[in-house]
Formats: C-alpha cells, sequence, structure tokens
C-alpha cells in the first residue's frame, strides 16, 4: 500500500561525533573568564591599577595566558563607569558561584562593594 522510503529521513540526528563538546566547567570557565576580562577593562579605565592586576591573575589563570589590557578609553563618566563595573561584577559573582570558584567570587564581591561605595557617594 505504501511505496517504501528510498532517501534518507531528514530527521535523523548528525553524528554527534563530529561536533567538538564542552563539558559544564569548561563553559563556566569560559564565561567567567569573559566577565573578568570585561571587569578588567572598565578597573583599567578607571584606573584602579592594584585590583586591575588582581582580575588580569584570575583571567589569565582561567585562559592559561595574561589578558590583553585595555588600551583605549571610552570617554564615559567615572560614575557610569563604577556603575558598570558593579553590574559586571555581579555577573561575575553569579558565575563564579555556579563554578564554586571562590577565590573568583571574593574577588567579584570586593570589587561590587569597592564601585557600591563610590556610587554611593
Amino acid at each position: 500500500m505504501y511505496e517504501p522510503i528510498r532517501t534518507k529521513s531528514v530527521h535523523t540526528m548528525a553524528d554527534t561525533a563530529q561536533y567538538p563538546h564542552r563539558s559544564r566547567e569548561e563553559e563556566l570557565d569560559i564565561q567567567l573568564a569573559g566577565h573578568l576580562s570585561a571587569l578588567l577593562a572598565v578597573t583599567d579605565e578607571l584606573g584602579l591599577e592594584e585590583a586591575g592586576d588582581r582580575i588580569a591573575r584570575e583571567v589569565a589563570r582561567l585562559r592559561g595566558a595574561a589578558p590583553v589590557r585595555h588600551a583605549e578609553l571610552s570617554g564615559a563618566g567615572a560614575d557610569a563607569l563604577h556603575r558598570r563595573a558593579h553590574a559586571l561584577a555581579g555577573r561575575t559573582l553569579v558565575v563564579a558561584a555556579s563554578r564554586a570558584d571562590t577565590g573568583v567570587a571574593i574577588l567579584a564581591a570586593e570589587r561590587m562593594d569597592a564601585h557600591a561605595l563610590v556610587e554611593a557617594a
């Protein structure tokens, strides 16, 4: 009654061995390094060298190479930069907590506090 299917189905799954896969830990490391790099750029623009050096060490640990330090200024005001840094530190804290990276979580919380104090002043 029905004619047999002669072509390969378009609904079959591709061979998963062909595509690279990363573990959840690897994905969190990439995300954490990205948030830290963004925080580093804002921290460098604010001229906070000691904090920038601490952040750069964590980025280097996660990526296996030293990060490129911020080279260009955005022209944003100090208040806007502190708000941006506070938000980035918050995102970093969430990912660090998810990854259970205590060192980065503490660093992110310290940066949030530092930028919150400047915003409040």
